[in-house]
């Protein structure tokens, strides 16, 4: 169980109603007015938990667990004990996503301008806007309905938040325009200048950042990531994707749809993500590349030329994951006969 202290459960609901939500399929000796209280990983849940098993490394759990019920692939499904309840998923984990989410829910707004907070007389507050304590909203910017401004999180001059945002304590957030459902993580830095220089021996003299930073809808930033605003043309961030805690996007970059990029990676100014491509954590993409729609990056790899769409490249320079492959073992093979 969750700790309560951080965690505030919603239920008990009955199976047939947590399949309806996630779109699982009762089996056949399932009884749909089960009731179960919570939810619980394989090996801690009980006769009231519902599970999952997601990968077949935990099969052995799941033949011996516990639970009352579990979230489990057709496939696998005669592995199960006996008098567990079974709701069967081609994606249980999407499933369990789900109806875990309907156990813990988002924690209901509490509207309004706490005491200590700063709001510019000419900023626009949506209906049911939560300004929690030390927050800074500044001039003329707008904040949509249902949106949370956490403690200490400073909102910019002229910054527009769309309708059910999240934007985390300690945040900070100028020349930037979110959509809808955003969700900043505490510390995220967002629209301050990019890293432009006319470089010379009389000095690096500033380029003026003249862009903005825009962000699509339903994008998640992790924690004390960063995002510079662009230079002239904007950066984008678009629908749907994901970036993970420390990561350094840099002026004019671009992403498409839905893409995942994991910690620490950096990206820098100019570069071009298409839709749905997957950056692994710790690496780094240079400037002005074209990375297509699909690609898959290892982690830790280097970056130095565009990427066709849906390959998978690893390695410093990246090259062909198949191509990463035959140079470590190639490097391990001669690693070995050195040391014969």
């Amino acid at each position: 169980m969750a700790d309560p202290r951080f965690f505030a459960k919603a239920g008990p609901f009955a199976l047939a109603e947590l399949a309806r939500w996630c779109g699982a399929e009762l089996a056949d000796a399932t009884n749909p007015d089960a009731v179960l209280h919570d939810v619980a990983p394989l090996d801690k849940a009980g006769p009231s938990d519902l599970s999952f098993l997601d990968n077949k490394k935990y099969v052995e759990a799941f033949t011996v667990s516990h639970a009352g019920a579990c979230l489990v692939h057709p496939s696998l499904a005669a592995r199960a004990p006996d008098g567990m309840a079974l709701l069967l998923s081609d994606d249980p984990y999407r499933a369990y996503a789900k109806v875990a989410a309907a156990f813990y829910p988002r924690a209901p707004l509490v509207p309004g301008v706490a005491v200590g907070a700063h709001v510019d007389p000419s900023a626009r507050l949506g209906d049911e806007v939560q300004v929690d304590p030390g927050a800074v909203i500044g001039a003329r910017a707008e904040i949509g309905s249902g949106s949370v401004i956490g403690a200490n999180a400073v909102i910019g001059a002229g910054v527009v938040i769309g309708e059910g945002c999240i934007i985390g304590a300690g945040a900070t957030l100028s020349h930037a325009i979110l959509g809808n459902r955003v969700n900043i993580y505490p510390g995220v830095r967002i629209g301050q200048d990019g890293f432009g220089f006319a470089m010379g021996p009389a000095g690096h003299l500033k380029v003026p950042q003249l862009g903005r930073v825009l962000i699509e809808d339903d994008v998640e930033i992790g924690a004390n990531a960063t995002i510079d605003r662009g230079a002239g043309p904007d950066t984008v961030i678009g629908t749907g994707c994901r970036i993970d805690n420390l990561v350094q996007i840099g002026h004019n970059v671009q992403l498409g749809r839905g893409c995942v990029i994991v910690a620490q990676v950096g990206i820098s100014g100019s570069s071009h993500l298409d839709d749905f491509v997957v950056v692994g954590g710790q690496a780094g993409i240079t400037g002005h590349l074209r990375i297509g729609a699909g690609a898959r990056i290892a982690g830790q790899s280097g970056v130095m030329r565009n990427i066709e769409a849906g390959h998978t490249v690893g390695g410093s320079p990246a090259v062909p994951m198949t191509e990463w492959l035959r140079q470590s073992a190639v490097l391990g093979q001669l690693a070995r006969k050195k040391g014969r």
